[in-house]
């Protein structure tokens, strides 16, 4: 015990405790590690036996009060408890297990920073895996009670699990003070603050619309739809109607906040409620009138006074408008449950802000345009300099690689940051789907002789990018890896050439990009596109491409930005993966699709769209097999390279120079 309390002490010293430090089993012994992990778990597990009701289990998101995907540190209860840090994955702790969900991007991820003595893998991609509500359904017995933290679960998922519990005569219950952050108290080891950074007016000189015509649009929904308020939960809803964007979360452009829009008020609940004098300006040049600031902290209050001024009001009609994505908590304040003798009956559904944004205009898309060419100069100069040091026998570690294209990068106008973890992976590492190189301890080197997976993107003012790109840093890849390369690039390109209608679900094209893959059986672990935010995060929804459907695709429409990143991984040998940003784009006859002039009609009316791609890096020719591609192929990936050289904005010096050497 006291070897125990040596090392609480000397992690706290070095930075566990303000969040700079992430426990990994790398840098403690194996016994350490898994003694810090069981007393973590049985902290928790006493707390779970004296709630009022005692708990059977309980079940910790990899969330925050907004359903974001990425959280801020002050919210990574999973991570703290398991040490896995994956971005996604949910945990369920009973007396006797302990077990993480999470998909296939995570599972070497999770072996190699979990203490899987203790820890139990499910891996949710598999079929023989249950679901959550599955496995507490059959491992749990008549009469136990499972407990969340009703602001980390939304409505849709709380309702799945309840109803399945309810019938094997089990209950969900709202444990109202997270347990794991008691426990972090308990063993002197609390969460950080929460973060209140400075906000940033965005002019309409990138958004293209101001604030004020977003609410009025809103506005105008809300009588359609007889809402009395609307509720917008979700950080990135909330920066895009206000045209303001921050940096509570890191890599996302948002700011801890919830809005609220009735008829005739703007509710913006942030911080202490104070609004600062550039954000009032702001607003006020938007047209955003009566608005007023009120405490973040207060928004359950509010919502509850508000369920009782509609209660009282006596119409019967209107009702509050949020969407089923926000979580529990709020969805019990905003219907007054508990307050009122009959709590209202809510609008739930997919939100409309998300509607909104998915689509974006005339000056965000110009925006998407310009930023591309710019980060695409940073990517394409990085891998010149990393070649060149390289060939020069200079050794570059993952790290220092990663250091650099962020310099490159910062070079370029409009620069506020990556848009996410640089995911640099040399070899072994490319294998690990979201792999991110870490600064402690020893740092891997990027070998001659091995394929080196580099994922990154960038946040400018005009818009945010996502690029993939592997390259054999030798020039000389093996004849496996060289036809893994081309299978991938081959159901790239069938993704970015495909022709399709007017709102088809994403999840409709996901097998053009396994085609190749699936044709020798192979496959990749992961979806094949998510959408992209405006200068906001760098996934988003309600839309994206993916063996599984969205549940909320409204249907592909023109304006869309989606990711195309097909992969395919050799766990402990290499990783390969193409990612460009693609818009959507109607397509008609006399279009520059290269698919186009072979149109015979536009499926009955519903219209014809394709897609443009944005990203504008090349592929090494040294890793595809000429063999392997068609005429149509061929010609497209020529076209694609060729593309630079007939672009008026992009530096012909600058770039064409270095993509020579590329």
């Amino acid at each position: 015990m006291l070897r125990l309390c040596v090392i609480y002490f000397l992690l706290a010293f070095i930075g566990v405790r303000t969040g700079k430090y992430d426990l990994r089993r790398d840098f403690l012994q194996e016994d350490d590690f898994h003694a810090m992990t069981l007393q973590k778990l049985t902290a928790l597990r006493a707390l779970m036996a004296s709630q009022p009701v005692p708990l059977a289990a309980y079940i910790v998101p990899t969330a925050d009060a907004h359903n974001s995907e990425y959280i801020s540190p002050v919210d990574a209860r999973r991570k703290w408890l398991s040490a896995f840090t994956g971005s996604a994955g949910t945990a369920i702790v009973t007396s006797s297990h302990a077990l993480v969900w999470t998909d296939g991007r995570y599972y070497t991820q999770f072996e190699r920073e979990v203490d899987v003595n203790t820890w139990t893998l499910m891996k949710q991609c598999l079929p023989d895996t249950p679901s959550m509500k599955k496995w507490l359904s059959s491992n749990l017995t008549e009469g136990d009670v499972v407990g969340v933290d009703p602001y980390t679960m939304t409505r849709e998922e709380w309702t799945r699990i309840e109803t399945a519990l309810k019938k094997t005569k089990m209950q969900l219950v709202a444990v109202e003070k997270n347990l794991v952050d008691e426990v972090r108290k308990q063993l002197n080891d609390p969460p950080p603050k929460r973060p209140h950074n400075p906000i940033i007016p965005l002019p309409v000189k990138y958004t293209g619309k101001t604030s004020g015509d977003k609410i009025k649009e809103l506005r105008e929904q809300m009588v359609q739809k007889k809402a009395a308020a609307l509720v917008v939960t979700a950080l990135d809803e909330v920066a895009y109607v206000l045209n303001l964007r921050g940096s509570d979360i890191e890599y996302n452009p948002v700011f801890f906040s919830y809005l609220i829009i009735t008829p005739s008020k703007v509710m913006v609940f942030w911080g202490d409620g104070e609004l600062p004098k550039d954000v009032t300006d702001h607003l006020n040049e938007e047209g955003v009138m009566n608005y007023e600031g009120l405490p973040y902290a207060d928004i359950v209050k509010r919502l509850k006074q508000l369920a009782k001024e509609i209660s009282e009001s006596g119409d019967g009609v209107n009702s509050i408008w949020l969407s089923s994505d926000a979580s529990e908590a709020v969805h019990r304040a905003a219907s007054g449950k508990n307050e009122l003798n009959k709590p209202l009956n809510l609008i739930s559904g997919v939100s409309p802000v998300a509607l909104a944004k998915l689509i974006k205009n005339d000056v965000e898309l110009q925006g998407f345009r310009q930023c591309h060419i710019r980060d695409g100069i940073a990517v394409v100069r990085f891998f010149k300099w990393l070649h060149d040091q390289i060939d020069n026998g200079v050794r570059v570690t993952e790290i220092q690689a990663s250091d650099k294209l962020l310099e490159f990068r910062k070079e370029e106008s409009d620069f506020m940051g990556p848009s996410f973890d640089t995911i640099a992976g040399a070899g072994a590492n490319g294998a690990i789907i979201h792999y991110n190189p870490s600064r402690e301890g020893t740092q891997s080197e990027i070998e001659r002789d091995c394929m080196f997976l580099l994922d990154s993107g960038g946040q400018y003012k005009d818009g945010t990018t996502d690029i993939t790109r592997t390259r054999h840093m030798g020039r000389n890849p093996t004849d496996e890896q060289k036809g893994a390369f081309t299978r991938v690039l081959k159901g790239q390109i069938m993704v970015g050439s495909a022709l399709f209608p007017k709102g088809v679900k994403g999840n409709s094209l996901d097998s053009f990009a396994r085609k190749y893959l699936w044709d020798v059986g192979l496959d990749y672990a992961h979806g094949t596109g998510h959408g992209v935010g405006h200068f906001l995060n760098v996934h988003e929804g309600p839309s994206g491409v993916s063996w599984r459907p969205y549940p909320h695709d409204p249907g592909l429409k023109p304006g869309q930005i989606l990711s195309n990143e097909p992969g395919y991984y050799k766990v402990g040998k290499f990783g390969i993966r193409h990612e460009d940003l693609v818009e959507i784009v109607s397509v008609a006859k006399d279009s520059k699709h290269p698919k186009a002039k072979n149109l015979l009609g536009d499926y009955g009316g519903r219209g014809v769209l394709g897609f443009n791609t944005l990203t504008l890096v090349p592929n090494q020719r040294e890793c595809i097999d000429i063999q392997m591609l068609d005429d149509f192929e061929l010609s497209y990936i020529n076209a694609y390279h060729e593309r630079p050289s007939h672009e008026n904005e992009i530096k012909p010096d600058e770039i064409c120079s270095a993509i020579a050497s590329c």
